[in-house]
């Protein structure tokens, strides 16, 4: 049985990396165990650990679930300077979705429910009110 998530990022300046996490993700670390790593609780059960090192190459993207995407990407582009990125949509998938990189190349996301009775449904799953 599975019941908690960990996905860990790499960047090779963990101050800068802190900083540019703790905006991506509008609040303070949860964890700081020891020099070089920070870990978020981004949903109950689900951590983000940056780590200083080596960039990994190729991975992810990590992608979360956003209320409003567009408002969301105009506050990563002001606020962070991340780079114009496309949001995406097809009929038969019920999110829009869109991928960009942090500045050591990590592959982010992000996603929103199209049908916004499903994200109410999923915030409350997540939520244990089901």
């Amino acid at each position: 049985m599975f019941f908690e998530m960990t996905y860990q990022i790499r960047v090779t300046d963990i101050k800068e990396g802190h900083k540019w996490y703790q905006t991506f993700l509008q609040k303070a670390p949860d964890f700081i165990p020891h020099d070089g790593f920070v870990e978020w609780e981004v949903v109950p059960g689900c951590w983000l650990q940056v780590a200083e090192g080596t960039p990994s190459s190729g991975s992810g993207p990590l992608r979360v679930a956003v209320k409003d995407l567009e408002a969301e990407k105009s506050r990563l582009v002001s606020e962070l300077e991340v780079e114009y990125f496309e949001v995406f949509s097809r009929e038969e998938v019920p999110v829009k979705w869109c991928t960009f990189s942090d500045p050591w190349g990590n592959q982010i996301g992000l996603f929103e429910y199209i049908d916004k009775k499903v994200e109410i449904e999923r915030i409350d799953t997540i939520l244990g009110k089901n």
